[in-house]
């Protein structure tokens, strides 16, 4: 064997042990993470199922549905339905996907928005997750046009940055329609 050979064989065995190594950290430390970053979106979840959903007393994300692949949170008070909560997705970010979650109540109202997920430009896109932005949301049914204006719509947008809120209305859209159609209209109560 010449000596480039062999020493093409060692770099091949170190990198190999090196991978290894990594591999094996990478899962030690992902198996020590794992209980608190679930337990971290949990509380993520139940911060969001909070702002979205009428007043309720159960635990709606463990009080689940499953209707086509997705899960609709159920919120009740004391025992009675009040409104339901989904979470729903728009790949047309300007920085990729936007997921949301909303409330619907029972007549079938949107009752909250928020932003889970996003990768908007700061300062421009990212303003989808002001207050006064969400709060557009809030009241409008199935029969109301739910897209911004420049689409002929109901929702403002802002300044420079009409893809992000036209996204996450096309989000709200599709999920509302699912609720609606899947959920109330559909007897999944």
């Amino acid at each position: 064997m010449s000596k480039g050979n062999d020493n093409n064989y060692k770099m091949f065995v170190v990198l190999t042990i090196i991978g290894a190594v990594s591999a094996l950290v990478l899962a030690a430390v992902y198996s020590f993470t794992k209980e608190k970053i679930e337990y971290e979106y949990r509380l993520e979840l139940l911060r969001a199922l909070k702002v979205v959903l009428p007043e309720y007393n159960n635990e709606p994300d463990k009080d689940t549905l499953k209707t086509k692949d997705k899960t609709v949170y159920v919120a009740k008070k004391d025992g009675k339905i009040v409104g339901y909560a989904i979470q729903s997705v728009s790949e047309k970010g300007y920085g990729g996907s936007i997921t949301v979650l909303l409330g619907v109540s029972t007549d079938g109202k949107i009752t909250g928005v928020e932003i889970l997920r996003h990768a908007e430009t700061p300062g421009l896109g990212s303003h989808i997750e002001d207050k006064w932005f969400k709060d557009e949301f809030k009241g409008l049914t199935i029969k109301d046009k739910i897209a911004v204006k420049k689409d002929g719509g109901v929702i403002d947008q802002f300044s420079g940055a009409t893809i992000s809120p036209r996204a996450v209305a096309e989000a709200v859209k599709n999920g509302l329609d699912f609720v609606i159609t899947n959920v109330i209209e559909g007897g999944s109560k």
